[in-house]
């Protein structure tokens, strides 16, 4: 049986600002699950699917998979949008052309 993996990069916290914990990550994928006959619940025996493996770089994450012997994907990071710079005393400017913000 292949084992497949996902290495991506690690979104940024909501609860705090700062770039640490940002490393990348390497997910193994789910093997096929099978239903409890008992209670009708989707389990499956393949114990990798919880295993999270964090790296501090891209390449770090692909030498271990490779080591490994894992096929796996990378999945690159898509660009931020630029987000213009806003001060609340725009609202009250002298001669601005734009709607009211509230």
């Amino acid at each position: 049986m292949i084992q497949r993996a996902r290495i991506f990069r690690r979104p940024k916290s909501a609860m705090q600002s700062g770039p640490a914990g940002q490393g990348w990550r390497l997910e193994f994928e789910p093997a096929a699950q099978r239903l409890d006959p008992l209670t009708g619940w989707a389990g499956s025996g393949d114990t990798r699917a919880q295993v999270r493996l964090d790296f501090p770089s891209k390449e770090a994450a692909m030498a271990y998979a490779q080591a490994q012997g894992l096929v796996f994907e990378v999945a690159e990071e898509a660009a931020a949008p630029a987000i213009k710079p806003k001060a609340y005393a725009d609202n009250f400017r002298f001669g601005r052309t734009d709607n009211w913000s509230h």
